[in-house]
């Protein structure tokens, strides 16, 4: 059983199931992007048994999802986070060119071309912002544990902010070029660890430990903060 929904008796609450060898129990979360939740369970639970489960959980379900931070469309005179810092976003007249950080603000030119979306822009100027500060980052964190990764690639995730396959290829949300740079580093940190240690057990945080000591506070940031970085939409129109 692996990507399971269910949908609750409330049409605006669905759950993903995800059967995990490592789950010795129900663990219910929500998703980062606030859009729904995850009920990780041990293997060959079930589904009516996660059905109840979830029945039993709906009422704290419905109030975490009750306090979710809304929908934010990007868009001229939206202040948007980038690397931690709050900027506002400005569009300007000119020819087209790549948007920049100038005192506060981040300037957006060319809405007179044909096409133009501020949204779409912005995505992908943080996307290159992200590749720009991770591929270095889990390369240098993966050559101090003796390793190196894979291909890298940048996706926009909605359940992860990194992850690492068994072939070592390294996987990242681009949204982490909103959060501060120490947290976007304990990322980078957290999944060039797994080049060593695929599980979370004692072993693989020894390892994220060694190779950067404060990662608790950073881990801690992206658990309180994390998911209002899924609030903001960058879709076209």
């Amino acid at each position: 059983m692996i990507d399971t929904i269910i949908a609750l008796d409330d049409p605006e609450i669905s759950v993903r199931l995800r059967a995990s060898a490592r789950a010795r129990r129900f663990t219910l979360r929500l998703e980062p992007s606030g859009e729904g939740a995850v009920l990780t369970l041990p293997p060959g639970v079930p589904i009516s048994e996660a059905r109840m489960f979830l029945m039993r959980q709906s009422d704290w379900l419905a109030r975490a999802l009750a306090r979710r931070p809304g929908r934010i469309v990007v868009g001229a005179g939206t202040r948007l986070p980038v690397a931690g810092e709050e900027v506002e976003i400005r569009v300007v007249d000119g020819p087209r060119r790549a948007p920049r950080l100038e005192g506060g603000r981040l300037i957006v030119p060319g809405p007179g071309a044909p096409g133009f979306e501020v949204g779409p822009r912005i995505a992908a100027w943080l996307k290159a912002r992200a590749r720009d500060a991770l591929v270095p980052a889990a390369g240098r964190y993966a050559e101090v544990l003796g390793r190196r990764p894979g291909a890298i690639s940048l996706r926009d995730t909605s359940s992860r902010w990194g992850s690492c396959s068994n072939r070592g290829r390294l996987s990242f949300s681009w949204r982490l070029a909103m959060a501060p740079p120490e947290v976007l580093d304990y990322v980078a940190a957290h999944e060039a660890a797994h080049l060593v240690e695929m599980s979370h057990g004692a072993r693989y945080w020894e390892l994220v430990e060694r190779i950067l000591p404060d990662y608790r506070r950073h881990r801690a940031w992206l658990k309180r903060e994390g998911r209002a970085l899924h609030g903001f939409r960058f879709e076209a129109g």
